[in-house]
């Protein structure tokens, strides 16, 4: 395989020869080759996130009812939404946003929770005193409300400042570099 002017190999052995219909170089704005742009790999990155939340709530309920029979209703409450949160920030970190966990992340993962509630809480009070809504609906449409606001939250805390969406493809790398803190999940 040739290298391009810069040294790295291209798709083709050559970063910096003829691509398609015989155009030099890669197309304008386009991602390098086996790399998503940018804004495909924020949608996925949405999406994964949408996964692990529906994960989270499966995984929030389950504990709940295995452990209310052996526990009061609020302390199995209570037992179940920490069990979820650890699970979720692991599968948000290896999953979703395809970063290292940490210590420090750890620490400060349970904001997103705190963030989810509090617009929840205000987003029901609302709908329900302002709006009039159904408060057997309004929880559900406060939760959905809530969504972006929990994802911009955990994805402050959760990947490094300066990194994209979509793993670096050049770049220093190994331990302890900054493109080396978000790496493909063996998870995905």
């Amino acid at each position: 395989m040739g290298a391009g002017r810069d040294g790295h190999p291209g798709p083709s052995g050559d970063a910096d020869g003829p691509g398609p219909a015989g155009q030099a170089g890669p197309a304008a704005g386009a991602a390098p080759a086996g790399q998503a742009s940018p804004r495909r790999a924020r949608l996925a990155e949405i999406f994964r996130f949408g996964l692990v939340g529906g994960v989270n709530t499966g995984t929030f309920f389950g504990c709940y009812l295995l452990l209310h029979p052996w526990m009061p209703y609020f302390a199995a409450y209570s037992l179940a939404f920490l069990l979820s949160m650890i699970g979720s920030f692991f599968l948000n970190t290896y999953f979703t946003y395809r970063t290292r966990p940490t210590w420090k992340k750890f620490a400060l993962f349970p904001l997103t929770n705190v963030t989810n509630y509090l617009v929840q809480s205000v987003g029901l009070y609302a709908l329900v005193t302002w709006a009039g809504m159904d408060d057997r609906i309004a929880p559900l449409v406060a939760a959905v409300v809530a969504i972006p606001f929990t994802y911009l939250i955990s994805q402050r805390i959760l990947v490094p400042r300066g990194t994209d969406p979509a793993p670096a493809a050049s770049g220093p790398s190994g331990p302890g570099s900054e493109t080396d803190e978000r790496q493909p999940s063996r998870l995905a």
